[in-house]
């Protein structure tokens, strides 16, 4: 933990070190680090990506939620304009894909029209709004019963649309790292049958994942409430601890830009 900090403060800025304080000790963070973070906003409510276009992206703006989180910003009026635009963003089946004209310039991840991406764009708006909505219910004063909070229905019909895709041995038709996602949503949600099928392929495909795709799911699963001590959140961590580089770092499969996010994410998974 000590050179993963010591890689985030020489490596990172000044965001990054904000978003580093407030995962170790919950200090709030500078207004100008969240402002950085917010630049950029859309009047709709999300975020361009940068692989093209100025229309409001799910991708991106979900990076952008997990970025306003580790800065205890989210339930700040950028925040919940995203999460509301997110919301308003679902499809009448419960999924969510972006907009047509990133066709032929969205990551495969992210294509429109592609039933692998479609699933994982659903698992990754479900999982904040889910996260957000909590949130928002709390930041309210009062108490709100409903799974999801805020957003209750659409993650409602998201956690449904993610559990009808299940394959009768509990696989999904996606990316694997779209299964860390739909199980911390599920989870969420009550459906703890679904969420711990999912969790038995991805403590299977463990050994495999990526040192990124690790330190996602190790954070995914953590920030939605799933107990430390239960095996695939154990096991993540010990991969973790394996596969940390000698400088503290972790690599990010995205380039070495992103190899400070990737940190952050080991240390939300990992930090007591």
């Amino acid at each position: 933990m000590d050179a993963a900090i010591g890689f985030v403060v020489a490596r990172g800025d000044q965001v990054d070190r904000a978003r580093l304080s407030y995962l170790r000790t919950g200090a709030a963070a500078p207004d100008d680090a969240i402002s950085r973070t917010e630049m950029g906003q859309a009047p709709d409510g999300g975020w361009p990506a940068q692989w093209g276009g100025e229309i409001a992206s799910i991708d991106a703006t979900c990076f952008r939620l997990t970025e306003l989180d580790d800065l205890g910003a989210l339930g700040r009026p950028a925040g919940r304009k995203a999460l509301d635009w997110l919301a308003g963003r679902q499809r009448p089946d419960g999924t969510w894909e972006e907009d047509a004209s990133y066709a032929h310039t969205a990551p495969p991840w992210a294509r429109p029209g592609d039933p692998e991406a479609r699933l994982h764009l659903t698992a990754l708006a479900a999982y904040w709004l889910i996260i957000g909505g909590g949130q928002a219910s709390a930041e309210s004063g009062h108490f709100d019963p409903r799974l999801g909070g805020a957003y209750a229905g659409v993650a409602r019909s998201a956690a449904q649309a993610i559990a009808g895709s299940l394959r009768p041995d509990g696989s999904w038709p996606s990316y694997l790292i779209t299964g860390a996602l739909g199980a911390a949503v599920l989870y969420r949600q009550d459906m703890f049958y679904e969420s711990a099928r999912m969790q038995l392929i991805l403590a299977d495909r463990l050994p495999k994942l990526s040192p990124g795709d690790t330190a996602y799911l190790a954070a995914s699963l953590r920030r939605a409430g799933v107990p430390g001590n239960d095996p695939l959140p154990k096991a993540a961590r010990q991969r973790l601890g394996e596969t940390q580089r000698p400088d503290g770092g972790w690599p990010s499969d995205d380039g070495n830009a992103f190899d400070v996010h990737t940190t952050l994410l080991a240390i939300r998974a990992t930090h007591p």
